[in-house]
């Protein structure tokens, strides 16, 4: 994949599309036999050297009430993925995510990117929500 708009065309083509802005692109993701479901986003980056990545994130809990050192001795343990905090409408929000240049991008790799990080993400929200299913 060269270009957001091929990671685009795969996506819509193969997810069900919540969201369909330039640049970014919200799915839901049906797992657990269809029983829960996890929204997935991806975005495109710029790094500083003018490489375009496309980050593929998941919300997990609302970051009040989080210990933060129960939350980085889990990312210290993953080896696919990483957490970050984001605001969405003002309230920090605990997100896993993963970076992947797009020269390095195959179709497969996005479902897997997909996948992974809604499968995960979705057993974290179950950790830190009591088995809620918010996100």
């Amino acid at each position: 994949m060269q270009n957001f708009e091929q990671i685009r065309a795969h996506v819509v083509a193969n997810y069900k599309i919540k969201t369909n802005d330039p640049y970014l692109l919200g799915l839901e993701l049906t797992i657990a036999g269809g029983s829960r479901r996890q929204g997935i986003f991806l975005a495109e980056l710029e790094g500083d050297d003018g490489r375009k990545y496309l980050r593929v994130s998941t919300a997990i809990a609302p970051m009040t009430g989080i210990d933060p050192k129960r939350a980085l001795r889990f990312n210290w343990a993953q080896r696919v993925g990483y957490l970050a905090q984001s605001d969405f409408d003002g309230v920090p929000y605990l997100q896993l995510c993963d970076n992947r240049p797009y020269d390095s991008l195959t179709a497969a790799e996005i479902d897997r990117l997909i996948i992974e990080i809604g499968g995960l993400g979705d057993g974290l929200e179950q950790a830190f929500s009591a088995g809620g299913d918010v996100f």
